[in-house]
């Protein structure tokens, strides 16, 4: 009788080890079908509340804790298949013991993106940016591209001339990160919704390896903190940071965080700032370029507006994009794009469509920003 009690409470407390997680994704994935309920209840209200809170237990740590947390959690892994595979050689790992391990780590993973999905990855599906600025986004041409590219030659070399110096000065990233605070409640007087507060932007303890995986910058939605790459050009972590801070605001799209970066740092009064975010978005007006002369087969006209906008660029815009091309050249290897790769496929699964080549999506919002502004 004893034994019977014991097999049903054990069958009970199996069931539910699986139904809770299994019922909480469903309620997520059927939440996600609901983008104004997300925006109006969780991304400007649950989610700023959690993440203010995640930023005041991390701010204050001088490391990242999120990568500290990663490195503990990689070595869970590797210390569990280590031991799998000891007692497979041994001899000693029955299909029961195998079995049990394995739906250990489902739930494991299952929780994951349960707490992923709580603490952040919701705001995949907000209505975001579009929303909030009225902006509409449109099919453009290529001429349209041509013109953008060529207001941001405009705004580069004006900000580069305002550098005197030939080689960019250096601040410190701590300084950096400070700056791009000051940005965020510069912005906050236009656009009340991109406040920023509780900083916890921290530079990456995987900086050395940051060539591998293949980042410059990334956010983590458990700690609440923004990691950048310190060991980059200087001149390109204050876009950089700006970027990882707009994820902070729970911008997940990557194309609206650029947007969300990009208005943030050319409001700036520090120019090194608005000169670092206008080369970056001249690199994504650019590689549009190539892709809207290629889809029309138009070579010759590609040839000549990469020759047109050469001659157009200031000498030490120049100097500084060649600089920054070989650094990232040199350090080439075969790991990255297979990172990227599933990267790539990560961002497929959260709502985004063209994958890792979303991030060039945000000409589409500064196109859509220009019209409605009649501005960059």
């Amino acid at each position: 009788m004893k034994s019977n009690k014991t097999n049903t409470l054990f069958e009970w407390h199996f069931w539910v080890k699986w139904a809770v997680p299994v019922l909480l994704i469903a309620a997520i994935q059927l939440v996600q079908l609901f983008p104004f309920w997300i925006e109006k209840t969780y991304s400007i209200n649950w989610y700023i509340q959690i993440s203010m809170v995640l930023r005041n237990i991390t701010g204050w740590i001088p490391f990242s804790f999120g990568d500290v947390i990663y490195i503990l959690f990689g070595f869970s892994i590797l210390v569990s298949l280590v031991r799998g595979i000891i007692l497979t050689i041994k001899g000693q790992l029955s299909w029961a013991r195998f079995a049990a391990a394995i739906s250990t780590w489902i739930r494991g993973v299952m929780w994951i993106y349960i707490w992923f999905s709580i603490l952040w990855g919701l705001n995949y599906s907000r209505l975001g940016i579009e929303y909030q600025l009225k902006l509409q986004q449109e099919e453009y041409c290529k001429e349209e591209v041509v013109a953008l590219t060529n207001q941001l030659i405009l705004k580069v070399n004006d900000c580069r001339r305002q550098i005197k110096d030939t080689v960019l000065p250096k601040p410190s990233v701590q300084q950096i990160f400070e700056a791009a605070e000051n940005n965020y409640k510069t912005i906050a007087v236009d656009f009340p919704f991109l406040a920023y507060q509780i900083p916890s932007v921290k530079s990456s303890l995987y900086s050395p390896l940051g060539n591998y995986f293949g980042f410059t910058g990334y956010y983590n939605p458990f700690t609440g903190e923004a990691q950048v790459r310190n060991d980059i050009p200087r001149v390109l972590i204050p876009y950089i940071v700006s970027h990882e801070m707009a994820h902070q605001l729970g911008y997940a799209s990557e194309s609206e965080a650029n947007f969300v970066g990009y208005l943030s740092a050319s409001s700036s009064a520090d120019v090194y700032f608005r000169y670092s975010v206008y080369l970056d978005m001249l690199d994504y007006a650019q590689g549009e370029e190539i892709k809207m002369f290629l889809i029309d087969r138009d070579i010759n006209g590609l040839k000549n507006v990469f020759k047109q906008n050469k001659a157009n660029l200031d000498s030490l815009v120049r100097k500084d994009r060649k600089e920054i091309r070989e650094f990232f050249y040199k350090r080439k290897n075969k790991i990255s794009p297979l990172v990227s790769n599933v990267y790539d496929q990560y961002l497929k699964m959260n709502k985004q469509l063209a994958g890792i080549n979303s991030y060039n999506e945000v000409i589409g919002w500064l196109l859509a920003f220009e019209k409605k502004q009649g501005r960059l």
